[in-house]
């Protein structure tokens, strides 16, 4: 079910949205010029941890990586990087956004259990 291209695209809007929240996020730290770099660094921690610290041959992704890592870190990362998204929404002042971020995540994972399983299996 992970492979399912409506599971691949509800998961690439997730990043998306991840990405999105971290700039959101990084912008309102600051009142000063100062917020853009923040913007721009935040969202750049988000692309880079999610992109250079992936499993080989994950069959959700190219199957390339940079740093190849376990599976129970990646899960572990990609758990950490979404939970911290919805907090930030809330932080921000987007409860429902957060929430409802957070239960898409949620129902996401549950439908990519084989994926998951797979996951947890590599070392």
């Amino acid at each position: 079910m992970s492979k399912h291209p409506l599971n691949l695209a509800i998961r690439f809007l997730l990043e998306v949205i991840g990405i999105i929240t971290f700039a959101a996020w990084g912008y309102h730290q600051s009142e000063t010029g100062l917020r853009i770099l923040l913007a721009v660094l935040f969202a750049l921690a988000f692309m880079a941890l999610w992109g250079v610290f992936a499993v080989r041959d994950d069959p959700s992704r190219s199957g390339k990586t940079v740093l190849s890592t376990p599976g129970w870190i990646r899960l572990i990362l990609e758990l950490a990087l979404f939970g911290t998204a919805a907090w930030m929404q809330i932080n921000l002042g987007y409860s429902l956004i957060g929430w409802i971020f957070g239960g898409v995540v949620l129902v996401h994972y549950i439908i990519s259990w084989d994926r998951i399983a797979w996951l947890l299996k590599q070392k």
